[in-house]
């Protein structure tokens, strides 16, 4: 808390160097648990830290699923599809081939893992530039929507693929089983989330209507609901965190009509948790250099980060008739963040008891690349918002032409 304190204290200052809350928590997380007698030390192998991984992720998905501006999908349609249905899909593909060929020991499973671990971004890293008027507000806007919605598309696959490799490690099940497992987990989870998420929304919309309850406890009542939904999955074993997701989805058209500024107590509260959660990544960067570290790992993140990114996304985006540096921004802007940390937490955990190179392989897998985006989008968005600016106004230019009278931009909201 300390730490977060004396960022908060010159945020501004520390701006100008593109120091974003993920990236200080982060250092603080390095130096605090370094060294043989570190000042904090957390288990990270425990049931406990387990829950607690899942109950952060189940929030974060709520989050995203309620974070969606209103009519943006429909308005994005077109051009999210080829995100979400399209590039999503392939880039997955490449992340497993690539993993397959990097680690060749016939564990297709492992590679999937690395996947869906790898694949899903988050903009906290880049946080900053999203917040950067220099880019047009529909182009922000798409990139939230995507970094809203892939995690939560991610999970069920990343459920799947932790059932596999878990099947893979231990001799006593099989992967049908395993898979049969999994699948269950989700049917429940998508049950418990649309018991909680619906009825709950309704009930919160009526009641504001009504004038029987105020918006604090309005505020209170919304955090609640992710919880809800991830204790009910778990009481008919289902999945805690997709559970959630689904609770977000089916909320959000309620949450419409609810008294401005309702999310706000449990945006706060992701918050917290997720800065908290940059701490812990900063323990799992000090174990992941003073052990045994596979050089096949920074191969992986570098081309996780870029070649397994922009390729789909450039394919997908061609013929869009978006400008060259919409396409080639949309395909760049993959930062890794939270969703990567907290599956691959998970997948750690699970995989340690019974096969503990797997384990370890994971755990690098996902502290490197998601190190590599700290350096490569967190803190490089100010160059990157001075060059987008820059192309914009030279295609502007070049489209009005030297006598040309000014008019609209060009490369206006497509939508």
């Amino acid at each position: 808390m300390g730490t977060l304190f004396a960022w908060s204290l010159v945020a501004g200052r520390l701006s100008r160097w593109s120091v974003t809350a993920p990236v200080a928590m982060t250092a603080a997380g390095v130096v605090l648990t370094s060294g043989p007698h570190p000042l904090v030390r957390i288990s990270l192998t425990t049931t406990n830290a387990e829950h607690a991984v899942e109950i952060v992720l189940a929030v974060l998905l709520f989050i995203d699923a309620t974070a969606v501006p209103a009519g943006i999908i429909h308005t994005m349609r077109r051009l999210l599809t080829r995100l979400l249905l399209l590039a999503l899909p392939l880039t997955l593909g490449a992340s497993v081939l690539v993993g397959g060929l990097l680690f060749p020991a016939g564990r297709w499973w492992l590679a999937a893992l690395f996947a869906t671990v790898t694949v899903p971004i988050d903009l906290a890293p880049a946080a900053e530039l999203i917040r950067d008027e220099r880019l047009p507000s529909w182009l922000r806007g798409l990139l939230t929507v995507e970094s809203g919605l892939n995690d939560g598309i991610v999970a069920p696959v990343f459920l799947l693929c932790l059932a596999g490799a878990e099947a893979h490690s231990n001799t006593a099940q099989s992967a049908s089983d395993a898979l049969a497992s999994a699948l269950h987990a989700l049917l429940w989870a998508v049950v418990a989330g649309a018991v909680v998420g619906r009825p709950g929304g309704w009930l919160l919309r009526r009641s504001w209507k009504a004038g029987w309850t105020r918006p604090a406890a309005i505020r209170l009542g919304i955090v609640a609901l992710p919880l809800a939904a991830y204790a009910l999955a778990n009481v008919f074993h289902g999945n805690g965190f997709v559970a959630a997701f689904v609770a977000g989805m089916c909320f959000t058209p309620d949450a419409r009509a609810l008294p401005p500024k309702a999310l706000h107590l449990l945006e706060d509260t992701g918050t917290l948790l997720s800065l908290a959660l940059w701490f812990v990544f900063g323990q799992l960067v000090t174990e992941a250099f003073t052990g045994e570290f596979d050089a096949r790992v920074v191969a992986y993140a570098a081309l996780s980060l870029t070649v397994v990114r922009i390729v789909p996304v450039l394919l997908c985006l061609a013929g869009s008739g978006l400008a060259r540096a919409d396409r080639l921004l949309l395909a760049w802007l993959g930062p890794r963040g939270l969703a990567s940390m907290v599956f691959g937490l998970l997948a750690f955990i699970s995989l340690a008891p019974r096969d503990p190179h797997a384990a370890d392989l994971v755990g690098q897998v996902m502290t490197m690349t998601v190190l590599m985006s700290l350096a490569v989008h967190g803190l490089t968005y100010g160059k990157l918002a001075d060059r987008y600016a820059t192309a914009r106004e030279r295609a502007r230019e070049a489209a009005a032409g030297p006598d040309a009278t000014p008019g609209p931009d060009p490369q206006a909201d497509p939508s």
